[in-house]
């Protein structure tokens, strides 16, 4: 059994029983409770989530991705800020980036008004942010691998000259 292989089966699909995946991957059960056990104690597995349609439900929450420039610290660099950052309730995703700014903060709110808070009271004025950028999810086309629309075939025909 391959590791990457296992991790991609929990990737694609988390609720796949270990009678599942050890036959799509040749191998016992307990192997595969053994190794995922092991992946979570050690944190490999940080855990599991659902992907959800926000739009399906009818939700009116926001997401935002918020570009941040920091000052980075001596012997700490971009973690102390990066880290502080990712302790706020509000932020989803916090990733070291390249570029013209250095952190990624993915942010959800229940409304615009409460990611401008959230940026103008938190983010902000927090020593070190030199400045933030942010930009609002309009639309999800696929997340995680999983595609939010389907294509659906079109009845008309197509015109050629």
């Amino acid at each position: 059994m391959s590791d990457e292989l296992l991790l991609q089966k929990l990737r694609q699909n988390a609720r796949l029983t270990e009678n599942d995946l050890a036959d799509l991957l040749s191998t016992t059960p307990e192997s595969i409770a053994s190794r995922i056990s092991q992946w979570e104690k050690d944190g490999t597995v940080l855990g599991y989530h659902a992907v959800i349609n926000e739009e399906a439900l009818g939700s009116t929450a926001v997401s935002a991705f918020i570009e941040v420039k920091v000052t980075p610290e001596r012997g700490g660099g971009f973690d102390r800020l990066a880290m502080r950052i990712s302790r706020f309730d509000q932020v989803v995703s916090c990733y070291l980036a390249s570029g013209g700014y250095d952190l990624m903060v993915v942010v959800d709110g229940q409304d615009l008004r409460e990611v401008a808070r959230f940026v103008s009271e938190k983010l902000s004025t927090l020593e070190g942010v030199i400045s933030t950028a942010t930009r609002f999810r309009l639309k999800t086309y696929k997340e995680y691998g999983f595609l939010f629309e389907q294509e659906t075939p079109s009845e008309r025909l197509a015109v050629t000259p």
